[in-house]
């Protein structure tokens, strides 16, 4: 055995609340690397409708990678939420025409740019990720989390807004994991690193 099938839906027999989330989203903008998983309470279907404000016209993408876990009731705030903020007003007169339509002419609302969910990331419970958010590989975001700000590389953090609680591994390790890179290994090599990979001595990894 070589590990699950990458394009499968639900990698775990006779259970439907767990799935390969890339093979499961339908829109063009939310790109998901292999074996990432979503786990839901109700259905699985429920992630596309908790990317909020994620607007066509907008174009802003959600870019997630690879072996992520992502728990029930994640969140995340597109760009298309942004309204006016140095203007007297926030107030989104434009959209509602009928005299009001030309109230954003010369002007735009502000763009925070693309979400960005690093490799190995574990997303906890009703988290809520921001516009504009790097997380980097290897960060854990404690449930109930508003992450307003990037977060770096093996880094545990957790609170509203969410703060850094401590680094997972020495500076030393953090470097070797990201120079190692071992999500794009091929999937031969994982499944026999598999219990390196669930210890802590980086060294049999480097081997």
């Amino acid at each position: 055995m070589i590990g699950p099938d990458k394009n499968i839906k639900f990698p775990l027999d006779n259970y439907d609340r767990l799935c390969f989330l890339k093979n499961i989203v339908k829109n063009p903008n939310i790109i998901v690397g292999d074996y990432t998983y979503y786990d839901d309470f109700e259905n699985v279907e429920n992630f596309e409708k908790n990317v909020k404000y994620h607007f066509d016209f907008v174009g802003d993408k959600l870019i997630i990678g690879k072996f992520c876990m992502i728990a029930s009731d994640v969140k995340f705030i597109m760009n298309g939420a942004n309204h006016l903020t140095d203007s007297l007003s926030t107030y989104p007169f434009a959209i509602f025409s009928n005299g009001w339509e030309n109230a954003m002419e010369g002007k735009s609302y502000p763009q925070k740019g693309n979400i960005h969910i690093g490799n190995d990331v574990w997303i906890g419970y009703n988290a809520t990720i921001m516009a504009g958010v790097n997380i980097g590989d290897g960060a854990i975001i404690a449930a109930n989390s508003t992450i307003t700000k990037d977060v770096e590389p093996y880094t545990i953090v957790g609170g509203n807004p969410a703060k850094k609680i401590r680094k997972r591994f020495s500076e030393d390790v953090i470097t070797n994991l990201l120079e190692l890179k071992w999500w794009n290994w091929n999937i031969e090599k994982i499944t026999k690193n598999i219990k390196n990979l669930t210890e802590n001595k980086i060294e049999k990894l480097i081997e």
